[in-house]
């Protein structure tokens, strides 16, 4: 007699498992299988997560570095400014133009001039053909004319000819108005020095015009041993 059991018919097959099986308890599950480069992942999945983000070599933010210098250098290439280095000039006005600055002196020139010229004329009763009373008087006229424009460019940065003709004078590393050493050294080599016998004129006519050839900054000798610049104001 066979012992086999005839099949149910109405019995209902074993369910397959619909996921992945569950580890044992204590056990991590395996990792996940990494999809190869360039295939989709199959329908009703989502895609494998992107990797965590990489900080640059060497750690750290790519913009926790400074940025470069004031226009990777000097603006007005040739000055006495390393590269990447601010130029002193950056915010403040433009340069004053050569023109406005001589008419400028001539004007101070008169201001001053007039007076002392006129003046001890009258007192002194001076021999104008006389060697003496000229140089006599260009040394009064030179320590007042000093001693206005010191007077004046330590306060605003202008003389009366430079409100005029709207420029002022600056110090060359912030564009403040001189201080008084630097107003010193500025008007002695303009005033004082061309009173010097001989030299001193040929000195003088060099060193005014040395701001049509200097670059970047249109100094002036004067402006050079002062450390100052002159810009417009308009």
């Amino acid at each position: 007699m066979s012992t086999d059991q005839p099949e149910d018919p109405f019995a209902k097959p074993p369910r397959e498992p619909s996921g992945p099986a569950q580890p044992p308890p204590g056990q991590s599950p395996p990792p996940a299988e990494q999809q190869p480069p360039g295939q989709q992942p199959p329908p009703g999945q989502q895609p494998y997560p992107p990797p965590p983000y990489q900080p640059p070599p060497g750690g750290g933010s790519p913009y926790d570095q400074p940025p470069p210098g004031y226009g990777g250098g000097d603006p007005y290439a040739g000055g006495p400014y390393g590269a990447g280095e601010p130029d002193p000039l950056a915010g403040m006005p433009p340069l004053a133009h050569r023109g406005r600055r001589l008419l400028a002196r001539i004007v101070d020139g008169l201001i001053i001039g007039i007076p002392v010229y006129g003046l001890t004329g009258l007192i002194w009763d001076y021999d104008y053909n006389a060697t003496g009373a000229v140089f006599s008087q260009g040394v009064i006229y030179a320590v007042i004319y000093l001693a206005y424009q010191v007077f004046m460019l330590t306060r605003s940065g202008q003389s009366l000819g430079k409100k005029l003709l709207k420029v002022r004078v600056g110090m060359l590393a912030d564009g403040t108005n001189p201080t008084t050493p630097a107003a010193l050294k500025r008007e002695s080599v303009y005033s004082l020095v061309p009173i010097i016998p001989c030299c001193g004129e040929i000195f003088w006519i060099i060193e005014v015009l040395w701001c049509t050839w200097d670059k970047p900054y249109r100094q002036c000798l004067h402006d050079k041993a002062g450390q100052t610049v002159v810009v417009s104001v308009e």
